[in-house]
C-alpha cells in the first residue's frame, strides 16, 4: 500500500484491539495499547498503537491522538530501559510499504539494542516464543511509572 489508502478494519492490529487475536500486552489506557512484537528485531521489541484513530500512518493522524501516542512511546521506552538495561533504544515509525510499513495502522516500534548484537530484519525471521514474550511483557510492565 502506498502512503495513501483506505483503513482496513481487519488488519492485525485492529484484530488485536478487538480481542480477536491474542497479544502479549505491556500497557493499555484509553489512548494507546502497547504489546510485544511477535517478529521481534531484538529481545524486548514492542509496538505502540493508537486505540482511537484509524490513521494509516503519521501523515494522516489527528494531532491530539499523536500527542497521546508519543507520550506513551516515551513512557514505554523508559520502562524498556529500566527493565532490560539495553545499551540503546531505537524508536521507529514507517509510512507506506515503500518505507517498510507492513501493517497499515499507525504504530511505533520500540526496539532495545545491545552493543555487538545485530538487529534482525524488520518483519522477517521466526516468530518469537509466546512464553518469552509474556515474560518480557510482565518485566517491562512492572517498570512503567
Amino acid at each position: 500500500m502506498s502512503i495513501d489508502g483506505q483503513y482496513d478494519g481487519d488488519n492485525v492490529f485492529a484484530k488485536i484491539l478487538r480481542g480477536d487475536i491474542p497479544a502479549a500486552k505491556v500497557f493499555e489506557d484509553g489512548h494507546v495499547l502497547a504489546f510485544m512484537d511477535v517478529f521481534p528485531q531484538s529481545r524486548g521489541h514492542l509496538l505502540v498503537i493508537s486505540k482511537e484513530s484509524k490513521a494509516l500512518n503519521i501523515l494522516d493522524v489527528e494531532t491530539d491522538v499523536l500527542s497521546h501516542m508519543i507520550l506513551g512511546v516515551q513512557r514505554l521506552a523508559k520502562a524498556v530501559r529500566a527493565a532490560l538495561d539495553p545499551d540503546g533504544i531505537v524508536i521507529t515509525q514507517f509510512n507506506g510499504a515503500a518505507a517498510g510499513q507492513s501493517v497499515f495502522h499507525l504504530h511505533f516500534h520500540i526496539i532495545p539494542r545491545w552493543a555487538g548484537q545485530p538487529l534482525r530484519a524488520h518483519g522477517e525471521g521466526g516468530m518469537a516464543d509466546t512464553n518469552e514474550l509474556a515474560d518480557l511483557a510482565r518485566r517491562i510492565a512492572a517498570m512503567i511509572d
